[in-house]
């Protein structure tokens, strides 16, 4: 009898504990805002050509399409996704990538998007994606924020969506946004997204970014939306009028664009200009300063004051800020305030750090083209790089897929007499006149090692400008 009743103890303990579950994960769970729910996707030019009557034919009814970045991009893909996509009848919205770091780039960005989806029919709400902060206060970001939705509204008459992850939702994002625009959150693995502590619930939610839909080669992301996600009018967008162009203007007073051209360095442009790399970095919101390309437009404004240059490091697998701080002849304190750093013992690797300093040690970047045969692996091995940082740089979705002539960022620590020295290696650039032959002369090793370490296929055949990993002996 006794042990009769220490079972039914047991299994009252367990259903208690497995209910007392249940109920926190109801409670910690965000909802949808009404029941009927839609099938959807968003896109860009990642995805290249897609056959959007295969993917109506997948049971997908909403399309978001990437139409803008920053104040001058428009997505190379973006009129062909908006003309298919209509074209097989499905439900139309548009996002921009914010990336403005002040209000009045907020509303150039805003005029911009406006300009870009101007004369379109969406079906959906316009929708900001701002999610790269750099060292912005959560008080500029959300300044910011607001600025862009009310700058857009105001011109489309459409209303918004905020996206954003349910980290950002619930650490950066205001209640006053929260109060005033729905939620298209992004939470990945999960059957609900947590809840943010701000928004009751959520119009869009997009739960993976490695969907696989016929009609689209390689991952797209995946969402799911309610019947709040469509506007209340679909006319015509607007196109921004000279109001909205002149005080562009304003906010634009004292600057010019410069296009890049072959050859071109930020710091070259910086010295024509009598202006700073930092801030030609700030004002083009640009990632990493040795990385510009010919035909790129650039944001001038003159400035007299001089200025340390800016670097982007990269943390590697057991950096500290100390170390780093060291090496760049900088403080941990100078580091934390650049970056906007929270805790300065937890840096993570990949993460990229804004440097200031005098140290003539250079963060330097080469470009590769993928070749047949090549991997990841392969190419990570002959840089002396890991994997994982030619994913982040490159922002490689599946590191299984690379494919001939893509071209490939690899970071490089260093420049010394020539040579190029990373990660423990030491690489040589291809010159003029030189064989394998004198190069593994030169460096005291021989053309066999130089061909397996670089998995060269013919060994008379390299070409000048190629770099040649240099095997430790």
């Amino acid at each position: 009898m006794k042990s009769k009743l220490l079972k039914i103890c047991i299994i009252l303990v367990i259903l208690t504990i497995f209910s007392f579950a249940f109920i926190i994960n109801i409670v910690n769970a965000l909802g949808p805002s009404s029941g009927e729910i839609y099938e959807g996707i968003d896109v860009s030019s990642y995805q290249k050509n897609i056959d959007y009557a295969k993917v109506k034919a997948a049971g997908i009814d909403i399309v978001y399409i990437k139409s803008s970045e920053g104040r001058t991009h428009k997505d190379a893909y973006f009129e062909k996704n908006y003309e298919n996509a209509k074209k097989n009848k499905l439900k139309v919205g548009f996002y921009h990538f914010v990336r403005a770091r002040t209000r009045e780039q907020a509303i150039q960005e805003a005029v911009f998007f406006s300009s870009v989806i101007s004369g379109k029919l969406p079906d959906c709400r316009l929708a900001m994606d701002f999610e790269i902060f750099g060292n912005l206060t959560h008080e500029e970001i959300n300044e910011i924020s607001k600025v862009f939705l009310n700058k857009v509204q105001e011109i489309t008459k459409k209303e918004m969506v905020i996206y954003s992850n349910t980290y950002t939702a619930r650490t950066i994002f205001s209640q006053e946004l929260a109060d005033n625009y729905p939620l298209w959150v992004a939470q990945y693995g999960v059957e609900t997204p947590g809840n943010n502590g701000k928004w009751n619930n959520w119009i869009g939610f997009q739960y993976s970014d490695e969907g696989i839909i016929q009609g689209i080669n390689g991952y797209v992301d995946k969402d799911k939306f309610t019947q709040e996600i469509f506007l209340s009018n679909n006319d015509e967008i607007p196109a921004p009028d000279e109001t909205d162009n002149n005080n562009e203007q304003e906010n634009e007073t004292n600057t010019e664009y410069y296009i890049v051209k072959k050859g071109d360095t930020l710091g070259s442009i910086a010295n024509r200009y009598n202006t700073t790399v930092n801030e030609l970095v700030k004002l083009n919101n640009i990632e990493n300063p040795n990385l510009i390309y010919v035909g790129q437009k650039i944001l001038i404004t003159a400035s007299d004051k001089p200025n340390n240059d800016l670097k982007i490091y990269i943390v590697k697998r057991g950096d500290t800020l100390s170390k780093i701080a060291k090496k760049y002849k900088t403080t941990v304190n100078e580091l934390v305030r650049l970056n906007n750093i929270k805790n300065p013992n937890l840096i993570y690797i990949g993460q990229k750090l804004i440097i200031t300093s005098s140290n003539n040690t250079k963060e330097t970047y080469i470009n590769y083209i993928v070749k047949r045969g090549d991997s990841l692996w392969k190419i990570a091995k002959m840089y002396g790089t890991s994997i994982a940082n030619i994913v982040r740089l490159n922002k490689i979705r599946n590191p299984n897929l690379i494919y001939t002539g893509q071209k490939l960022i690899i970071n490089i620590d260093e420049i010394i007499d020539g040579e190029i020295h990373g990660c423990g290696n030491t690489y040589y650039t291809v010159k003029r006149g030189d064989t394998l032959n004198k190069i593994a002369i030169r460096y005291n090793t021989t053309v066999q090692k130089l061909v397996y370490a670089n998995n060269i296929k013919n060994s008379n055949l390299i070409y000048l400008g190629q770099v040649i990993r240099i095997p430790n002996n």
